[in-house]
């Protein structure tokens, strides 16, 4: 067993995938979710090895708090992180509430970084650990009509190449990956013909699968990645 991995919004999409990826690699997984209870219990079910659900508000420091002592006492501390929770907004900036610019802030940035912050204790304690993020190309090009998603995911890039550099003494590997346009619920929004566009403008023809993306964080939580940390590795079909 490699240790435990910790897969926030680890439910649906990336997540899952990522989940059953790590289980596959010899991982102990928590399997984060907020409201996908039935989901996250199923998937736990369903892998081979050691898994649970814990439920938790990531944009909840107190939250996060609860579910790390949680995971610690039934599965062993954190030694591998993966910040993939999210949510998206698409719609002209001017028309944003700000209720809903805080909530995307809160639970793409912010909760990426509330998780960080418990579990890097722990890691530099050890003197190992990694810390593996979900960006976004938005995060690098930015979007029209998802200015806000398009900020938070570029934080994550920037949070990622700063902790890289504080935390490679220590010897934790902190690396984030940016996919393209993914076959997840969080794209249902787009309809067929923005679908068909965006793969004509993808050199590989298709959107990515939660597979694609899931993979790379596999080959970066391995040890066949253990010269690289403080990167952006894209998903993205070749879109950008």
């Amino acid at each position: 067993m490699k240790g435990v991995a910790l897969v926030t919004g680890g439910s649906r999409g990336i997540g899952a995938a990522t989940v059953r990826e790590l289980s596959s690699l010899g991982y102990s997984v928590a399997i984060n979710y907020n409201k996908s209870h039935d989901e996250a219990s199923l998937l736990a079910k369903s892998l081979p090895g050691e898994a649970a659900a814990y439920q938790c508000d990531i944009s909840s420091p107190e939250e996060v708090e609860g579910m790390f002592s949680r995971i610690e006492a039934e599965l062993g501390e954190v030694e591998l992180l993966v910040n993939n929770a999210g949510v998206s907004h698409i719609g002209l900036f001017q028309d944003m509430s700000y209720e809903s610019i805080l909530r995307l802030a809160e639970v793409n940035l912010l909760g990426a970084i509330y998780c960080t912050r418990r579990a890097v204790p722990g890691m530099v304690r050890r003197h190992s650990g990694c810390i593996i993020s979900v960006a976004s190309m938005w995060g690098e090009v930015g979007a029209s009509c998802e200015a806000v998603y398009s900020s938070c995911k570029a934080g994550i890039i920037g949070f990622t190449k700063a902790l890289a550099k504080e935390l490679g003494p220590s010897g934790i590997r902190v690396n984030c990956v940016s996919p393209g346009v993914i076959d997840t619920d969080m794209n249902k929004e787009l309809d067929d013909e923005t679908i068909n566009a965006l793969c004509r403008d993808t050199p590989l023809m298709r959107i990515g699968s939660p597979e694609d993306v899931a993979g790379v964080i596999g080959f970066l939580a391995s040890p066949d990645s253990g010269f690289i940390t403080g990167q952006v590795l894209p998903v993205n079909g070749g879109i950008i």
